[in-house]
């Protein structure tokens, strides 16, 4: 190093992983056609290597008692001070912000003990997922193709991806357009955070809306003409898109973690 010349500061792991989605993820207009294709498996295993490296405290987040939620930077002091512990019904999702653009975000809900993130879909998206902390059940589905319809209701079969708890650590887990559970929802068995990475981001405008489901047991509704299954019916059920609001006690919170340093194009 030369004399007189301070030292770089070392980049974040934050930094990094936009970077490298930077590089990754073309924006949807550049891509075209191929926009809802999912990105090379190469850039997978990359970006999930990477996220598998990052930590609490790489994103702002300290390490606490997990069915105690004071203190920890995502909750405002002013409405704490004082209060003591918040009842349960009372602390909401925290969405922090870490970075978006037209190809992708990256984002981290951190979610109290028991609280919900309903079923939802991700139409077009690859989604990667990292538990930095605590516990959550996954539910996941994916669309059964060609289309399956119901008989008596406007409901479609999916089958089930995945039914379980997955404790930090953990590996990322990704879900892709057309598979790996692109329609999912979250329990929080503790007091958790996720890390995602969204590629691309929900648009309105460009069709990507957020629907949510409700999922009937398949044994609960008949399919529109006849339709053999493949395997135990347990594994299959039938998703009906909610049309009215959906109430989700959600707050943006403020992202306490390394800033993102744009990339000059």
């Amino acid at each position: 190093m030369a004399w007189g010349v301070p030292p770089q500061p070392q980049s974040s792991r934050v930094q990094a992983l936009y970077e490298l989605c930077k590089r990754s993820f073309p924006s949807p207009s550049a891509a075209g056609a191929a926009s809802s294709s999912p990105p090379p498996a190469d850039v997978i295993r990359s970006i999930t290597s990477l996220m598998d490296t990052i930590t609490p405290a790489d994103v702002g987040l300290r390490d606490y008692n997990l069915e105690d939620d004071r203190g920890h930077g995502f909750f405002d002091s002013n409405l704490l001070r004082g209060s003591g512990r918040l009842p349960r019904w009372a602390r909401p999702i925290k969405y922090l912000h870490i970075y978006s653009c037209d190809a992708f975000s990256i984002a981290i809900f951190c979610l109290p003990t028991s609280s919900v993130i309903p079923l939802h879909d991700h139409p077009g998206m690859t989604v990667l997922s990292k538990i930095l902390y605590g516990s959550m059940h996954v539910k996941s589905y994916d669309w059964i193709e060609p289309t399956v319809l119901a008989s008596s209701q406007p409901a479609r079969l999916a089958k089930l991806h995945t039914d379980d708890v997955r404790t930090a650590p953990c590996p990322t887990s990704i879900l892709y357009p057309q598979s790996g559970g692109n329609l999912h929802c979250f329990t929080s068995v503790s007091s958790c955070a996720v890390l995602d990475v969204l590629a691309p981001p929900y648009n309105a405008d460009a069709g990507r809306l957020c629907t949510y489901f409700h999922d009937y047991p398949f044994s609960s509704l008949s399919a529109a003409g006849r339709k053999r299954l493949a395997g135990n019916p347990d594994n299959y059920a039938w998703l009906e898109a909610i049309n009215t609001g959906v109430n989700v006690h959600m707050q943006t919170g403020m992202y306490t973690g390394p800033t993102v340093q744009e990339l000059q194009t």
